[in-house]
């Protein structure tokens, strides 16, 4: 059965809801035509082979697709086995490392989310991509 949008706006704030609460020390960029929002680190950092500096390392956003609500969780790639302990529902919806597809409202996990992003912060922060 096809996601209707009145569950894909309501998984949608969810997860806005969530990643407004770790902006800041995040900075967010919001594009309200394409139904998506951003976020970054709040300090320059090289980046790519060749070092360009960008304004910040990207960290998470959510976006509306026809079909479901997808989360990018960019500290995946570095934390790939603690997330999995941290958050085993949300993790049934990971579809490759860093993207997870949401179909249904009970999918999200706030709870899991919550320690998801704040471990992520914590990360970042040791990374150096924050102040």
């Amino acid at each position: 059965m096809p996601i209707t949008s009145e569950t894909r706006e309501a998984i949608f704030l969810i997860l806005e809801s969530a990643l407004k609460k770790v902006s800041p020390p995040m900075v967010s960029k919001i594009d309200t035509k394409k139904q998506a929002i951003e976020l970054m680190g709040n300090k320059p950092v090289p980046y790519g082979y060749d070092k360009k500096i960008v304004p910040g390392m990207y960290f998470a956003s959510v976006a509306q697709r026809k079909d479901s609500v997808v989360f990018y969780f960019f500290p995946a790639y570095y934390k790939t086995d603690e997330i999995k302990k941290m958050a085993p529902t949300l993790i049934k919806c990971l579809k490759g490392k860093t993207c997870f597809h949401f179909k249904k409202e009970e999918h999200v996990n706030q709870k899991e989310l919550a320690a998801l992003l704040k471990h992520g912060v914590k990360a970042w922060i040791e990374a150096g991509y924050m102040k």
